[in-house]
């Protein structure tokens, strides 16, 4: 049977105690907003040179904790207080949401232009941000483990947050803000393995965004691909 750790004491309110811990684990999250702002002042060379052994490091962990007792023992008892309950699952395979946002970062600039990477990061960064919050707080019409409210805050920041970054026309804004909303609302699995919003939501917003500028606004496509 598979084990799982408890993450603190019982309290009166467990939904109030949850949302603490959802808090705290989303402003770590949102500190991933650094790497976006990092790399718009920085090539795409430097940022993989950076970025590579970061997330090789995160990957290494998350893999072999599954396989070395030791090494799950001290993950465990680190960060059971940041993790949700199907990272707590010793006995099956899994990457945690930290592995999942550098694996994010490398793929947008290591394949994407850099306006189209740094506004798809900053989406997940932020917007998952916002929705997990809104969701745990005010949400009440669910679907899955989604919620209506959570899933139209997230909309709202993505499109705030991705109009703000510099030379993306606000079509292009919307439409990679719809498609991150999709993508954050619909679970993605692939041999019974989800994979996570870390990942798809960026994803998609980039690929939504490439998609736009390539076919519907190919004269503009220029100013994005020329920023270095």
């Amino acid at each position: 049977m598979a084990q799982s750790y408890k993450t603190a004491k019982v309290e009166p309110d467990p939904n109030r105690l949850a949302f603490r811990f959802e808090v705290a684990r989303k402003a770590i999250h949102l500190s991933s907003l650094l790497i976006p702002l990092i790399y718009w002042h920085i090539g795409r060379k430097q940022a993989l040179l950076i970025l590579a052994p970061v997330t090789a490091g995160f990957l290494l962990v998350d893999v072999f904790k599954n396989f070395i007792p030791s090494l799950s023992q001290w993950y465990h008892d680190t960060f059971a207080s940041m993790l949700r309950h199907h990272e707590l699952n010793k006995e099956r395979l899994h990457l945690n949401g930290a592995t999942w946002i550098t694996l994010s970062a490398f793929a947008l600039i290591a394949f994407f232009p850099k306006t189209i990477a740094v506004a798809a990061f900053a989406m997940v960064s932020v917007s998952d941000t916002v929705a997990a919050l809104v969701g745990k707080k005010f949400g009440r019409h669910r679907y899955g483990e989604k919620s209506m409210e959570g899933s139209a805050a997230f909309l709202v920041s993505a499109f705030i947050i991705v109009s703000m970054v510099p030379g993306l026309l606000l079509p292009i804004a919307a439409a990679m803000a719809v498609a991150g909303t999709l993508a954050e609302a619909i679970d993605i699995r692939i041999a019974g393995f989800k994979i996570d919003d870390n990942l798809t939501v960026p994803l998609a917003g980039a690929l939504v965004g490439v998609a736009c500028y390539a076919w519907l606004l190919p004269a503009s496509a220029g100013a994005i691909i020329s920023v270095p």
